[in-house]
């Protein structure tokens, strides 16, 4: 009856605001207004009084309910072309991509493409608001729901614009105009809209739109350029943190945020994580915000002991099924957490937004749980998502996952330059991680344009990765270095508050202008610390010298020839006679070549028919398989000590092991379509990661811990296996002998508890507390 009775007030409204298109009168206010207009003035003192968004319950939004796939029609230069539902036809209107081709929803040919983008033109809002897409079950999900929390008194004005006639008025469009135009909008609509614009347009668009957010500094006021500090570490030494922490700082990077991803997940190492950046923070005086970017139950128990957590991190996806059974999230944890932190967040009081998300295109396409939805859809739809919260930043990582998604240069940038014009649409404050993997085909190149264009178009900030060469998440992103050579082309500063306190340090100083530049102490962290002493920490750092903004012409020459070493890596064959001489039973998965490995992960993750049907269960605890996933020179590097040390390790815990199993051109998930064959208790998977920036790193190599679940042990809605990671095993990581230890103690714990990730991290908080 609540659903029937806020059904009936939804259409109510929108009829209402149809009769009266010019004017208002008569037409009831929502329940909920977002406060995006009210985010302008710089704020680093304390906030007495902050109006948090309401939360609005599911059971309240109203959705149209689902119809029938209709059939789209034209004829161009009498030519015929017919999309056959909704998501045929978005996906067909976008541009160009490898996921949406791999997913079988791009267009065949320009002109089909133009087809599609003619007939979505030609859409009214209304019609899109009317048809909502449906999971592969038929049914509307959680995220597509949240969607439709739009204002519906600014939607019943432009229910009945077209797509292109709402291209037209975002681009003649004054600014207030323009976000109030976005706040009656779905994900679908902000979708259509991106996918009929050209660059030209993006960038236009995009400029015109501003959200700046607050917490000890205030981040996209005009002008200004931030930046996000990641001082990422392969085991998270401390002393190599403290110095990429200090590095950034000294050139002027870290003013949104300083940002860790763990290498390790748990309640203890995030804590210590949070206190050490905390401690660093402090002692250098800067004016910003911390945070580890753990799974977000993890970091909710940090927050819960009283760890100081400023910003709460998770990441998002646009289906309902990727959320919940990859990443571990729901809306109502997302709730619950918001909720801690408006109570006892560690800046209440000082901070006007805590929530910071990452997203980027194609997760869902990756985990194959994209419902037929495209890839520029579904990053709208964890926009939307995102704009509940009210986040004090949101990230975008498009070009992350690899080649499945967005092989070349072009694919990329066109994709960031979408995907920060529909965040921005949403009133969402968008940075932008316009970044690569080396399995792609994307360059340097192809990532300093979309920066770029991207800051001509106005982002709020870029990452600091040093050097550009994440040392943990073997990925390539912008640097501090990029940050600033964009500051001084663009003519943008750091956040006013960090800018003040960085002048103060010698770190810029202003010229007889008033303008700000480098000051004697840019680039330098040893007014921080004892260089030399914590420089031997750091992997692939390559010198502090730098000519202008950027490194010295030395550095980047050797920065560059690691990254050629390791991407050949890549395409290394895995080579049986140098794992040494324990036996292994050679499998075979579906992608017969390296080609069709990198370009499409599912063929990776099941076995072909014959090796399927040479394996049945044998009542073994464990299950090793070993595949080079995306570098054999990690298997050929590591196996030879790993193996034998683990297979006894697990003997003496009293662990049945069956005979490892050698998978070529494997991935991750290929432990699943194994443990359903052969019924162990657990799944070892030690596969190659993709190379870093280094060649040392290019031999990095994952322990996947896969526990195998039966039906009733979480419930039916619950995936069969839960999953902990032990990764970066290599000589400057977790050497492998002692990775084989670390490795059988997980496998010990999750035996006993049948459990793994983040269920069993709570298990063993439990029994630890008892």
């Amino acid at each position: 009856m609540a659903q029937a009775r806020c059904e009936t007030a939804a259409r109510d409204r929108i009829a209402a605001a149809w009769l009266t298109p010019h004017s208002q009168a008569g037409v009831p206010k929502p329940r909920e207004r977002s406060n995006w207009l009210t985010r302008q003035k710089p704020c680093s003192e304390k906030i007495t009084e902050t109006a948090m968004p309401a939360l609005k319950a599911l059971s309240d939004i109203y959705v149209p309910p689902a119809k029938p796939d209709k059939s789209y029609e034209i004829a161009l230069f009498d030519r015929p072309f017919a999309f056959t539902g909704l998501k045929r036809l978005l996906g067909a209107a976008d541009f160009d991509k490898a996921g949406d081709r791999l997913a079988g929803l791009a267009a065949k040919s320009e002109i089909e493409r133009e087809a599609a983008r003619a007939i979505l033109s030609a859409l009214t809002l209304q019609e899109i608001y009317d048809a909502p897409l449906t999971n592969d079950d038929g049914r509307v999900d959680d995220i597509m729901q949240v969607s439709y929390d739009i204002d519906l008194e600014v939607f019943g004005r432009n229910a009945r614009m077209t797509v292109g006639a709402a291209k037209d008025f975002i681009l003649g469009g004054a600014e207030e105009e323009i976000a109030r135009f976005g706040r009656g909008l779905t994900a679908v609509m902000v979708a259509g809209i991106a996918k009929i614009m050209d660059v030209h347009e993006l960038v236009y668009a995009s400029r015109k739109i501003a959200t700046s957010t607050t917490a000890r500094t205030t981040i996209g006021l005009p002008g200004r350029l931030s930046s996000r500090l990641q001082p990422n570490h392969a085991t998270d030494d401390l002393a190599a943190i403290s110095l990429l922490v200090y590095a950034g700082l000294s050139l002027g990077a870290g003013d949104a945020l300083i940002g860790i991803n763990p290498a390790l997940d748990t309640i203890e190492n995030t804590s210590a994580l949070l206190r050490h950046i905390d401690r660093l923070r402090r002692e250098a005086g800067a004016p910003t915000q911390i945070c580890v970017l753990s799974h977000i139950r993890t970091q909710l128990a940090c927050l819960e002991n009283n760890a100081p957590v400023e910003i709460m991190f998770q990441s998002l996806a646009g289906t309902q099924r990727t959320l919940t059974e990859e990443f571990d999230c729901d809306i109502e944890l997302l709730d619950r957490c918001y909720r801690a932190m408006a109570e006892s967040g560690a800046l209440k009081g000082v901070a006007r937004q805590f929530m910071y998300f990452e997203t980027g295109q194609g997760s869902e396409l990756s985990y194959g749980k994209h419902d037929g939805i495209d890839m520029t859809t579904a990053e709208a739809l964890c926009y939307t998502l995102a704009r509940r919260y009210d986040p004090f930043m949101v990230n975008n990582v498009t070009g992350f996952i690899g080649p499945e998604t967005h092989r070349s240069n072009m694919e990329m940038i066109l994709s960031n330059l979408q995907d920060h014009f529909m965040g921005k649409l949403l009133g969402l404050p968008m940075g932008m991680a316009p970044c690569y993997t080396l399995h792609s085909e994307i360059t340097p190149e192809g990532q300093q344009i979309a920066t770029e264009l991207l800051t001509a178009a106005g982002a709020n900030y870029f990452m600091d990765v040093y050097l550009s060469v994440d040392r943990m998440l073997a990925y390539f992103d912008t640097s501090s270095h990029d940050d600033q050579t964009l500051r001084e082309i663009f003519a943008r500063e750091p956040a006013p508050e960090f800018t003040s306190w960085a002048i103060e340090r010698g770190i810029f100083d202003r010229d007889d202008k008033g303008r700000l530049r480098r000051g004697p102490n840019w680039g330098n962290p040893g007014i921080f610390c004892e260089l030399e002493q914590l420089r031997k920490k750091l992997p692939a750092a390559y010198g502090w010298d730098n000519a202008g903004p950027r490194p010295s012409n030395a550095v980047s020459r050797k920065t560059r020839a690691n990254i050629a070493v390791a991407r050949e890596a890549i395409y290394a064959e895995l080579s049986a006679e140098k794992l040494g001489p324990m036996p292994m039973r050679p499998v075979r998965t579906r992608a017969e070549t390296k080609s069709q490995h990198l370009g499409d992960p599912k063929l990776g993750a099941f076995l072909d028919i014959d090796s399927l049907h040479t394996l049945t269960p044998d009542g073994c605890d464990v299950q090793i398989v070993v595949s080079d996933g995306l570098s054999a020179e990690a298997v050929h590097h590591n196996i030879p000590a790993l193996l034998p040390a683990l297979i006894d390790s697990l003997s003496r815990l009293g662990a049945s092991v069956g005979t490892p199993l050698l998978a070529p051109n494997g991935r991750v998930k290929l432990a699943e379509a194994i443990g359903e064959a052969l019924k162990p208790r657990i799944v070892v998977m030690l596969i190659g990661e993709r190379p870093g920036g280094d060649a040392a790193s290019s031999r990095s190599l994952s322990a996947y811990l896969a526990c195998r679940l039966s039906g009733g042990e979480r419930g039916a809605n619950a995936s069969r296996y839960e999953y902990t990671v032990l990764s970066n095993i290599y000589e400057l990581g977790t050497p492998p002998v002692r990775a084989a230890g670390l490795i059988a103690e997980r496998v010990e714990q999750m035996l006993h508890h049948r459990a793994g990730g983040n269920r069993l991290e709570e298990l063993l908080q439990k029994a630890k507390a008892q």
